[in-house]
């Protein structure tokens, strides 16, 4: 029985998603790890959330994923994500406040 490949997903409501989640992975990496640049575990989840939003089952109809009732990430790169939204959903007021409110009315 052969399987059925998707298609990545890069549509708008994806890439809004792509551009969150690195905005928020980016302001946690400057904060915690101290770095100017992406370390190389920052990095990792970028490209592994990168990953789970393309190939989304819900694809432009996704909500935000903690509303999902699907949790698609590996239980490592879940706590690390949920590490990274705990710590920079507060400083994304500061520093990103329009992706903030977008982000907030997504939910």
């Amino acid at each position: 029985m052969a399987t059925k490949r998707r298609e990545p997903n890069n549509g708008p409501v994806i890439q809004k998603e792509k551009e969150m989640v690195t905005k928020m992975v980016q302001l946690y990496c400057k904060k915690k790890h101290h770095q100017h640049e992406l370390c190389e575990e920052c990095q990792a989840l970028i490209n592994y959330a990168y990953k789970r939003l393309a190939y989304c089952r819900f694809g432009e109809e996704k909500t935000a994923c903690s509303n999902c009732s699907v949790h698609c990430y590996k239980p490592d790169y879940r706590e690390q994500m949920k590490a990274v939204m705990r710590y920079s959903g507060p400083w994304m007021l500061l520093y990103h406040p329009v992706y903030s409110v977008k982000h907030l009315l997504n939910k």
